[in-house]
């Protein structure tokens, strides 16, 4: 580990006391249940869940209550469990065309086979508090309509059927790759590269495809379907022959449609933009669409010149829980580290003042800056560095070489 804890063992034990107690809060207020969790804050466990990369409901609830409802920290906390699980197998991809559709929606048709569903959105709401939320009124029973089973092909494969869309397999492989267990080598196959924005943080993702259509990237987005519902997943078991049904899980698809030129191989067509998420997410998926199409440009012979169509830097830069693990371990103590830079610094002042221009101040006499003639004052002296192990109880700096002695 980069940070050797040597001592201070009561002071982290009572922070995380603190922690705890901060956590349940006022004693008199009930304490929050899994279930309510889910069921009424049920779009930040489904993000918890898809950003961590676990489909269940019930540890992503816990992961929200356990992190004060940081939802960061609640999807490391999902990741980090994860890694405990073991692995079956792969299934069978699911058929979203087979979906149980909850929400269908798309910009490009009005009238589509198997019709366009609302449901459950912010989209007509007007953006006002509602204080009868607050005061626990009734809330009327959702009404439903009769399933006219009428079948709803996507809306791309009515275009890819009169041939003006691109094929839905851009690439073939015999091998699907696996972000969880393969190291990151770039450049990445399609595959892989939408596993990590699959898992990748939303806010990163929408500002990205918000940047492609400010002209930082050649797009020109149409929602050709969002649809939201449940599908079922199936694992082949070898020694069964057949697939085995593991049960149903709810996932947002999104398909963006983009205008292209053609070039001296491909006549002018619509190309795609995909993005598949668990649960109702569909602004990540729309982002996540958005990002996959513009990163496709050099695979569409399109200049590469923006962040969103640069690979290395989305993919790098998209997984909050390692954004998060190299912002935040600032803060753990970095005494070592800048006792050298201090050193140095001090040094390079003390070279630069001897070869300074004559009638410059040095650095002491110029901390009062700016105040009167003759009021510039001594600079106080800075904290002392004690040497190593000589604070009883202190939490030191170290290199992972000598953590590991």
């Amino acid at each position: 580990m980069y940070v050797a804890v040597k001592g201070g063992e009561a002071a982290i034990a009572n922070a995380h006391r603190l922690l705890a107690d901060r956590r349940r809060g006022d004693r008199s207020v009930p304490a929050l249940r899994l279930d309510q969790i889910i069921e009424q804050l049920g779009l930040a466990v489904d993000r918890a869940m898809g950003e961590g990369s676990l489909y269940d409901r019930e540890l992503a609830a816990l992961a929200i209550i356990q992190s004060r409802g940081d939802l960061i920290e609640a999807i490391f906390l999902v990741r980090a469990y994860r890694t405990t699980l073991p692995r079956f197998g792969y299934s069978k991809p699911i058929d979203t065309a087979a979906m149980k559709i909850e929400r269908r929606v798309s910009a490009t048709f009005k009238d589509l086979p198997g019709g366009q569903l609302l449901g459950p959105t912010f989209d007509y709401t007007h953006r006002l508090l509602d204080p009868s939320i607050a005061e626990g009124a009734a809330v009327d029973e959702a009404m439903a309509r009769a399933s006219a089973d009428e079948p709803a092909p996507r809306v791309t494969d009515l275009l890819d059927h009169q041939g003006l869309i691109e094929p839905d397999v851009s690439e073939v492989q015999e091998e699907i790759g696996d972000l969880t267990r393969e190291p990151l080598e770039f450049p990445l196959n399609r595959d892989r590269r939408l596993q990590a924005l699959a898992r990748g943080d939303e806010g990163f993702l929408l500002a990205l495809g918000y940047s492609t259509q400010r002209g930082y990237g050649r797009s020109h987005p149409f929602v050709g379907e969002i649809r939201i519902g449940e599908v079922e997943v199936e694992l082949d078991i070898p020694e069964l022959g057949f697939a085995v049904n593991l049960g149903r899980i709810r996932v947002t698809e999104c398909q963006m449609v983009n205008k292209f030129r053609g070039n001296a191989k491909v006549p002018p067509q619509f190309t795609r933009g995909y993005g598949l998420v668990f649960g109702q997410a569909e602004r990540k998926a729309m982002a996540m669409s958005l990002v996959d199409r513009s990163l496709r440009a050099a695979e569409l012979g399109e200049d590469v010149n923006h962040p969103a169509q640069d690979e290395e830097f989305v993919i790098s830069h998209s997984d909050n829980v390692q954004s998060t693990g190299f912002v935040e371990h600032l803060k753990l103590p970095h005494y070592v580290d800048f006792q050298g830079e201090l050193g140095l610094l001090r040094e390079m002042r003390a070279e630069h003042d001897v070869h300074a221009p004559a009638g410059t101040l040095p650095l002491a006499a110029r901390v009062g800056e700016g105040g009167a003639p003759g009021s510039e004052r001594v600079a106080p002296p800075l904290p002392a560095s004690p040497a190593r192990g000589e604070v009883p109880g202190s939490i030191e700096d170290t290199s992972p070489a000598e953590a590991a002695e």
